[in-house]
């Protein structure tokens, strides 16, 4: 692709984008590829319509197998080639072996039961549908900061007021509750509860871990009162924070956990809710009480599998690069104090807290500007999300660093604290 091609293809995508999507969207797309788009994508990288090449520590945690990752998309052609689409009328080959492997990969000879969706979304509203019916109860306890998806169902235990202004009331009978283990005991008490629902770390909310203390107490309070437990692992999942899923990993032994993101292994949409027997037995009842055209799609589930296998696969590598990038994300955070108020993080997801919304907003732009790609998190906008993909090297992780420290260093003043516009 030619420089006169390239700028043309990327002023007729954000043209069409402005006119028939959105002019904001096509505004901060624009700003953020300083006018470029995407044109293909490989492993860590992206290269653009302007011929650039730019890291991609972003994509909203999609592409936690890079781009374009060779297992994956032969998986897909090969499924494509055979069988893209079922007819939903007989049983299909790629979706009985992702739900066998999910069943087998979550955690073994417990959670044995699989439901297939394309978006996380469609994952939390089957959770919380199988929750009702298999308790006949209506009480959802979520916590305050969640992000659970915009869908009216998911959007009920979501809690940034932004998405929720103007469409009220929505599902009824979910709780939020503080991320504290004092707010637990009071949570339970009025209505029998259904189930209690979180991410084990908050991903929109600012990438903010919550306390395992907390974690353990309203799972063991749930249980106490007869209530499931369901595990958004979205985000967290598939190894992206270390463990294959964090809940199982910090022994709260969800009855149901929620995958989505980069299950499809960045190439396909799929999500899934993995169950026990208790929770999904609903379902097992009677399998059309919750159904969608394109669940458990073909070429999804063909991305699915291989997704899993890769993703056992890179975990050492993983495990390196969460080492060497968040010990660097720490020394940049003690070099711009006040600048950076705080970093926060498991594994390959990390937040990066700024002193204002305007200082990270310049720190986005710049960065995309300069070759990195971050995703901001759209409930705490002071913060900017990092998402190294697992087929990153320690020199993609390093040049990352290298990009952050120079942007830092050339954030203007009046984005700053005084402590930190001070500091040599």
């Amino acid at each position: 692709m030619t420089a006169n091609t390239g700028d043309r293809t990327a002023r007729e995508a954000l043209t069409a984008i402005r006119r028939h999507l959105s002019p904001q969207l096509a505004l901060v797309y624009g700003m953020n590829g300083s006018g470029a788009v995407e044109a293909r994508g490989e492993g860590a990288r992206m290269r653009l319509s302007d011929g650039r090449t730019v890291l991609d520590f972003g994509s909203y945690a999609v592409t936690l197998l890079g781009q374009r990752h060779p297992a994956v998309v032969t998986a897909v052609r090969d499924e494509l080639d055979a069988m893209p689409v079922s007819s939903r009328v007989l049983g299909n080959r790629a979706t009985a072996a992702l739900a066998a492997a999910l069943a087998g990969w979550a955690d073994p000879g417990r959670l044995t039961k699989v439901w297939l969706g394309l978006n996380g979304g469609d994952a939390v509203e089957a959770a919380l549908k199988l929750a009702r019916r298999a308790t006949g109860r209506r009480r959802v306890i979520a916590v305050e900061g969640a992000y659970h998806g915009k869908s009216m169902g998911a959007l009920a235990a979501t809690w940034n007021a932004r998405y929720r202004e103007s469409l009220e009331p929505l599902l009824g009978g979910v709780t939020h509750i503080p991320a504290d283990v004092s707010a637990v005991p009071g949570a339970f008490g009025g209505e029998e509860v259904a189930a209690v629902l979180f991410e084990p770390v908050q991903g929109e909310g600012g990438v903010r871990p919550l306390d395992p203390a907390f974690l353990k107490a309203l799972a063991g309070a749930a249980r106490a009162h007869g209530a499931f437990v369901i595990a958004d692992e979205v985000q967290t999942g598939l190894r992206r924070c270390g463990p294959r899923l964090v809940s199982t990993g910090l022994g709260l032994e969800p009855d149901a956990v929620l995958l989505g993101k980069a299950l499809g292994g960045g190439v396909q949409p799929v999500s899934a809710v993995v169950a026990t027997p208790e929770l999904y037995a609903p379902l097992a009842a009677d399998p059309f009480v919750h159904t969608t055209t394109f669940s458990g799609h073909p070429l999804g589930a063909a991305a699915g599998v291989a997704a899993l296998r890769v993703v056992e696969e890179l975990a050492p590598r993983g495990a390196r690069l969460a080492e060497v990038f968040g010990s660097g994300l720490t020394r940049l955070a003690e070099r711009y104090a006040g600048l950076v108020t705080a970093v926060r993080g498991r594994g390959l997801l990390w937040g990066v807290e700024f002193a204002t919304r305007a200082a990270a907003g310049e720190v986005l732009v710049e960065l995309g500007r300069r070759g990195l790609v971050v995703s901001p998190c759209l409930g705490r906008p002071e913060v900017l999300r990092l998402l190294p993909p697992l087929v990153a090297t320690d020199e993609d992780a390093e040049e990352a660093l290298a990009l952050l420290d120079a942007v830092y260093s050339a954030v203007p003043d009046e984005f700053r604290t005084p402590a930190a516009a001070a500091r040599p």
